[in-house]
């Protein structure tokens, strides 16, 4: 069975899809989950399913001792999932190809630093853009930059709000990320 590590900072719910996903799968498991907000909902999730979880601040992040435990999980694959800080060099290079993100926006564009969340709806709602999406891609040292594995589109609609949109985004992140995550482990 596969050994996942999420890292997240909000209410976790990619982190949901995903665990319940591969408990309908069985070939992978959540081992660990990180967050950098103790008071992040995932860590929640986290307590209910049993899951070990760690808590890190922006000194521990960049610690040897982090990347040890991480490998000591053998991840397969490690998750950002609604995490918004950038992972340091050291733990890209350590874990190199098997580190992938989900952004809530067609990359290239409305991404980078700062680009998450409702910001990056507003963003595509102020754009005029007649369509928006996610983008699945692998982690390296840049902001959402890392080669793309997968994009889903969606339409935006005349009388989109932010919420509206951000559902719809929401309902492609929940439907594709896990399945991505099952092919990738499979390839």
């Amino acid at each position: 069975m596969h050994s996942l590590v999420i890292f997240a900072s909000g209410t976790g719910t990619n982190t949901r899809a995903i665990i319940d996903h591969f408990k309908k799968t069985g070939i992978a498991k959540v081992s660990l989950i990180v967050s950098n907000k103790a008071d992040a909902g995932v860590l929640n999730i986290a307590i209910q399913e049993e899951i070990p979880f760690l808590v890190i601040d922006r000194k521990t992040i960049h610690e040897t001792l982090l990347i040890d435990q991480l490998q000591s999980y053998q991840p397969s694959l490690i998750i950002l999932a609604g995490f918004l800080w950038q992972l340091p060099a050291s733990i890209i290079h350590s874990f190199l190809g098997r580190i992938i993100n989900i952004h809530p926006a067609l990359l290239p564009h409305f991404g980078g630093k700062g680009m998450y969340g409702d910001r990056v709806h507003t963003a595509v709602l102020a754009s005029g853009r007649p369509e928006s999406g996610i983008t699945i891609h692998f982690v390296n040292e840049n902001y959402d930059e890392g080669q793309i594995i997968l994009q889903a589109h969606c339409e935006v609609l005349e009388n989109d709000t932010v919420l509206s949109l951000a559902q719809r985004i929401h309902h492609l992140e929940h439907f594709y990320f896990p399945q991505v995550i099952e092919f990738l482990l499979s390839a």
